[in-house]
C-alpha cells in the first residue's frame, strides 16, 4: 500500500517536474517486481536512413551545465552545421529527478512526457530497460557503430544482447601517482605498471616507510574499491539469471582480503567523506589515488604539484581472469519511445558516435573523455600533458578502456554494492568474512523480494 501511495504522489509530481525542468533531488521508488525480457519499440532499419533529416527539434534531459550539458550544446552546434535549421532543447534535470520521472511515466503509462533523448547513469541503465522496456528504443540496428566503443562501456547499456544506449563519458579506472614522492622512495612509475595488488601493497609499504606518505585514500568501507576490483576480473555481484552472487564468491573474497591488507598495511588511508578524500591528494596527505578517470579534474586542481603526476592502469587481482583494467562511473544516452526516432538517431550517430571534432572540443574544456576509439587517434588526445610530466594521458586512458572486462550490473546494482559495503565494515571490525557475506546476500535477497 505504501508503495502504491508513493507512486500516486510521484505521478502528481511529474507534471510540475517536467514542465519546469526542476532539479530538486527526489528519492527514487524501489523497483521490486520481476520483469520480462524487453520488447522495445523498433528503430528504423539502417537501410532506411539514407537521407538525413532536414531541420527539426529534439528535447534532451541531462544534468551538469559544465559537463554533460556543455557537451550536448557542442554536439548541437556541430550537427546544425550539417543539418541547418536543427534545434536542441536541453532540460537541466538532476539524475535523481530523471529517475523518478522515468519511473512515474512508466507507472502512469504516460509516455508523452518523455524527451527524445535522456542521459542515464551506466550503473542504472540495465535496471531501467529491464523494468521499463516500453520507454526505450532498441538501437541495435540503427546504424550507430557500437563496435567502435569500448566493449565494456557499450555493455553497460545492453540487455539481452541488444544496444539501448550510446556511450558518452569515460569512467575507466586509473592509478594516478606522485612521481616526485616515488622518486624520493627510489621508485619510478614503471615499477608500478602491470602489477598485482599484492605487489602494489609491497611497493606501497616501502614508499610509506621511506616517505611517511600512504599511497592512497578512500572513503571508509571500500565499496568503490571492491566494485572496480571485481570488474577488473570480469566478475559481477549477480549471476546470469539475476540472482545474487555474494556468498561464496571467490573473487569477492579475494578483493575484500586485498582491501583489508591495503588498510591494515597503511598503504590506503580511510577517510570519512568525499571532501576529505579529495583533500587527501590535493593537500599532499597521500601520494596518489585510484578512481575513475574523471578524478583527474580534481588532481589537476593542485597547481603546486604540476609536472609531478603520472597515470597508469590499475593493479590486478591475482586470480584466473584478473586484468589491470576496470571502470567506475560514467553515463550513456538513451532514445525514448516518444522520440522523433529518425532525427534522434541521426543526431547521435553524427556526434557522440561519429564526431572527432566534438570530443576534441569537450576534452580540454570540460575534461570529458570518450570511449569512442577513433577519438584516441586525434591530435588533441595525443598531446603531451605538462601536468602529467608530458605523458599523453588521454590517449592512454582511451586505450585502457578498450581492455575493460564487461559485466552485468542488473536491476539491483546499488543495493548489492551497499550490502557488500556494510559487510566490509563488519569484517574490518572483526566479523567472519564468510558469515558477513552470507548476511549481505540475505539482506539483498530480502530487498529484492
Amino acid at each position: 500500500m505504501k508503495k502504491f501511495l508513493a507512486i500516486v504522489l510521484s505521478v502528481l509530481m511529474l507534471v510540475a517536474l517536467v514542465a519546469c525542468g526542476a532539479t530538486t533531488t527526489t528519492e527514487t521508488p524501489p523497483v521490486e517486481a520481476e520483469t520480462p525480457a524487453p520488447t522495445p519499440a523498433q528503430t528504423p532499419d539502417e537501410d532506411e536512413e539514407d537521407d538525413e533529416p532536414a531541420g527539426g527539434t529534439l528535447t534532451v534531459w541531462c544534468w551538469d551545465p559544465t559537463f554533460n550539458i556543455f557537451a550536448m550544446e557542442e554536439a548541437a552546434r556541430i550537427y546544425a552545421e550539417m543539418n541547418p535549421g536543427f534545434e536542441l532543447n536541453i532540460v537541466d534535470m538532476a539524475w535523481d529527478d530523471i529517475q523518478i520521472a522515468l519511473t512515474t511515466a512508466a507507472t502512469a503509462g504516460n509516455l508523452d512526457v518523455l524527451p527524445d533523448i535522456v542521459l542515464m547513469q551506466d550503473n542504472a541503465f540495465q535496471m531501467n530497460v529491464i523494468n521499463f522496456p516500453e520507454l526505450f528504443l532498441d538501437l541495435t540496428n540503427s546504424g550507430i557503430p557500437f563496435n567502435e566503443f569500448a566493449a565494456a562501456k557499450a555493455g553497460m547499456s545492453m540487455v539481452n544482447g541488444n544496444n539501448f544506449g550510446v556511450p558518452f563519458d569515460n569512467g575507466t579506472t586509473i592509478t594516478a601517482l606522485r612521481t616526485d614522492v616515488l622518486e624520493e622512495a627510489g621508485y619510478t612509475m614503471e615499477d608500478f605498471e602491470n602489477v598485482t595488488w599484492n605487489e602494489f601493497i609491497e611497493l606501497g609499504r616501502s614508499v610509506l616507510a621511506q616517505t611517511g606518505m600512504p599511497l592512497l585514500a578512500t572513503e571508509a568501507g571500500g565499496g568503490d574499491y571492491i566494485a572496480f576490483m571485481l570488474q577488473s576480473a570480469g566478475v559481477s555481484l549477480f549471476n546470469a539469471d539475476g540472482s545474487p552472487n555474494i556468498a561464496d564468491n571467490a573473487a569477492l573474497i579475494e578483493a575484500i582480503n586485498v582491501y583489508l591488507e591495503l588498510v591494515e598495511s597503511g598503504v590506503v588511508l580511510e577517510v570519512n567523506n568525499w571532501d576529505e578524500y579529495i583533500g587527501s591528494f590535493v593537500n599532499g596527505t597521500v601520494a596518489g589515488t585510484i578512481a575513475g578517470c574523471w578524478i583527474l579534474g580534481s588532481v589537476q586542481s593542485a597547481d603546486d604539484q604540476a609536472g609531478n603526476w603520472g597515470v597508469m592502469s590499475i593493479p590486478r587481482l591475482d586470480i584466473p581472469g584478473g586484468t589491470n583494467y576496470s571502470n567506475w562511473g560514467g553515463s550513456s544516452w538513451a532514445v525514448t519511445s516518444n522520440a522523433n526516432a529518425e532525427l534522434a538517431i541521426d543526431f547521435l550517430r553524427h556526434t557522440f558516435a561519429g564526431s572527432t571534432e566534438l570530443y576534441e572540443v569537450i576534452l580540454p574544456a570540460a575534461g570529458a573523455l570518450s570511449t569512442w576509439a577513433p577519438a584516441a587517434n586525434s591530435t588533441v588526445y595525443a598531446e603531451p600533458q605538462p601536468f602529467f610530466g608530458g605523458q599523453a594521458v588521454f590517449a592512454d586512458i582511451v586505450r585502457f578502456s578498450g581492455n575493460v572486462p564487461a559485466i552485468t550490473t542488473g536491476v539491483f546494482f546499488y543495493e548489492a554494492r551497499d550490502a557488500v559495503g556494510f559487510a566490509v565494515v563488519d569484517i574490518l571490525g572483526g566479523a567472519d568474512i564468510e558469515q558477513a557475506l552470507q548476511e549481505a546476500q540475505d539482506l539483498l535477497v530480502f530487498q529484492i523480494g
